[in-house]
């Protein structure tokens, strides 16, 4: 522990975040987004947020801060951070109490860290600023502090860091930067949005032992968002399920996630694939309600398979699972201690190699005269999932993009149902292009603001398919917007009114719209909550089978492999390190670095395996 760190450490059990009675509407409506949300954090706590896009999480994190996005407003409630209610403060207090006494870590810190500005200029910035905190709390020199808290963000050893500029970082440094410019000025609360979304898993595993043992030694109370229940599994201290803006269950980590109460929690956890076993995905149907179209009641009753005519009615009070572990639920006594247990993945017959779809022998590619991948062969059969996983900079979609034809420099030969390739898309057959689609990472960046969702799903049929008449392709649309949970009412929608879960299954649907033979899917379920990324997994597992579908999975999510492939492909800075079956690649590594891997993956068992049954059945509780 470093001297900062000793000399700052508060008393545990201080407690630092006070939320009660939240409330968040659509401004100048009487439409609430957020509803009734109460919790407290103490000094040294990790709060997890948990639940599906559009539940509310970083909504009620955002308030932490004192602000809320375009359109909303805090309507009742307070939300009090040390002592200030942060839903009052004036535009004044909140400058001065923001990174001074709470600080935000964003989902992507590429985004949140200056492009033009090097490491150390925005470090000390954020020191300078707060001159009189850094005074009170005898943080020192800004230069001095500046090395320290890289230091405490593990970053200390790296050379050159403080003069590189964001872009020169890979993502795992990044966010360790965003980590220590939030910690520069230790302060009481600290707001983690999704931070490792999109970090391959020994990155992941890095920045979230930073999060937690800088958490712990500064005894910060921290508030961490995310919709990966694995991640938090082994972080968190307690954890709050949210649904449609509302609390459905809150309590110890090792209780919620070894003992959940609530339908909802239960169905979460169903759908969170294990990097040890192979395991049938259990997505749930239908959708989360809008805020201007809550039913009545139970706002899950709809989605609920334990649902009885009470439970559409009146509101559901907060009843008592065991001490500490709340759950809204009128039907606890059919959930807690349910077997749950998911039955086991029955793997696709291997395709044989007469039957193959895709290949690549001999690939290699450069960036300039840098050389990134080194001899890469890969298959891909008719009815096959090949995955190709590895840490960030291992070639995974420098690889994805040769294939397809958006990276020409490189050498070997890749083929397509038994043709040769040209290197770019621009130089293919027409038929090529539309057998094999790619789908990005990032939906934010993928879909046209401008366009409704609509025209965009339809944009790939008037291109490759312009006989069509107009009213199939509304047909086709409509029909693939079911298979991806969304529906027809998404056609007249813009990305920006989707969260984005919605945004990416837009992009998949645009992909499936052309009934393409190979999809390359890069990244495609980092933006997803779990239960959508079930969702996903077995819509294109069925059409996998019903199609005779190929896939080339690019992934980070090694849990997930188990759940897809039937053979993996392990890339290490460039070269295939490993690659067979996943049964034997995941059960039997060989070579060092994927054992590295599989050690890192994160599984729900760390919090599973301390939780204890319950002995009391639920009492109903008055307001908590």
């Amino acid at each position: 522990m470093s001297p900062a760190i000793a000399e700052h450490e508060m008393t545990p059990g201080n407690v630092r975040v006070d939320v009660q009675g939240l409330q968040v509407r659509l401004t100048g409506t009487r439409t609430d987004v957020v509803d009734d949300v109460s919790f407290q954090v103490r000094d040294g706590e990790l709060l997890g947020l948990v639940g599906e896009s559009g539940s509310g999480k970083t909504t009620i994190a955002l308030t932490l801060l004192g602000h809320t996005r375009r359109g909303l407003q805090i309507t009742a409630g307070h939300v009090m951070v040390n002592g200030t209610d942060m839903a009052s403060a004036s535009a004044r207090e909140l400058q001065h109490l923001r990174a001074a006494e709470v600080a935000y870590v964003p989902q992507d810190p590429a985004s949140a860290l200056n492009p033009a500005l090097r490491v150390r200029t925005q470090l000390v910035e954020v020191l300078q600023f707060h001159r009189e905190v850094v005074a009170t709390k005898g943080l020192g020199d800004p230069s001095a502090r500046v090395g320290q808290v890289l230091e405490e963000a593990g970053l200390g050893a790296t050379p050159g860091i403080l003069d590189a500029y964001p872009h020169q970082l890979s993502g795992g440094q990044q966010q360790r930067v965003a980590l220590a410019m939030a910690f520069a000025l230790q302060p009481s609360v600290i707001v983690l949005d999704e931070p490792t979304t999109g970090l391959d898993v020994t990155t992941q595993r890095h920045v979230l032992d930073t999060v937690r043992r800088l958490s712990h030694s500064y005894g910060v109370a921290a508030v961490y968002v995310s919709h990966d229940l694995a991640v938090v599994a082994g972080l968190v201290d307690s954890l709050m399920v949210l649904y449609a803006g509302r609390t459905v269950e809150i309590g110890r980590t090792a209780d919620v996630f070894g003992i959940p109460a609530h339908p909802y929690t239960r169905r979460l956890l169903q759908a969170v694939p294990s990097p040890e076993r192979a395991m049938t995905l259990q997505g749930i149907e239908g959708q989360p309600p809008h805020p201007t179209r809550r039913p009545a009641g139970c706002e899950f009753a709809p989605r609920c398979p334990l649902a009885e005519p009470a439970c559409r009615v009146s509101t559901i009070p907060l009843v008592s699972v065991s001490a500490g572990h709340v759950a809204r639920c009128r039907r606890t006594e059919l959930t807690v201690g349910a077997d749950d247990r998911r039955p086991p993945l029955v793997p696709a017959v291997q395709v044989a190699s007469a039957d193959t779809l895709l290949r690549a022998s001999g690939l290699h590619a450069r960036y300039g005269s840098v050389e990134v991948l080194h001899g890469v062969d890969l298959t891909v059969g008719r009815d096959e999932c090949v995955a190709v996983v590895g840490g960030s900079g291992s070639g995974k979609t420098t690889f994805a993009r040769c294939v397809v034809g958006m990276h020409g420099n490189w050498t070997g030969e890749v083929s397509f149902d038994g043709d040769i390739l040209a290197r770019l898309a621009q130089s293919r057959r027409r038929s090529v292009l539309q057998a094999m689609q790619y789908i990005f990472q990032n939906p934010y960046t993928a879909l046209n603001p401008r366009r409704t969702i609509g025209t965009i799903v339809e944009a790939p049929l008037a291109h490759f398919e312009p006989s069509m008449p107009r009213s199939d392709r509304a047909s086709r649309v409509a029909q693939v917007l079911e298979d991806v949970s969304l529906g027809v009412d998404f056609r007249d929608r813009y990305p920006d009114q989707l969260s984005g879960g919605e945004r990416q299954r837009v992009a998949i649907a645009r992909a499936l719209v052309v009934s393409p033979s190979l999809l390359v899917c890069d990244e495609i379920t980092s933006a997803l909550d779990v239960s959508v990324q079930a969702t996903i997994i077995e819509l294109l597992r069925r059409l996998q089978a019903e199609r005779d579908l190929g896939l080339l999975f690019i992934t980070h999510n090694l849990a997930l492999v188990r759940s897809i492939a039937q053979s993996v492909v392990v890339l290490h800075e460039g070269r295939v390190v490993e690659a067979g079956p996943v049964e034997t690649v995941f059960e039997r590594p060989e070579d060092p670095y994927t054992i590295k891997l599989m050690e890192d993956a994160p599984t729900l068992a760390s919090a599973e395996s301390s939780a204890t049954p319950v002995e009391h059945p639920p009492q109903p509780l008055g307001n908590v």
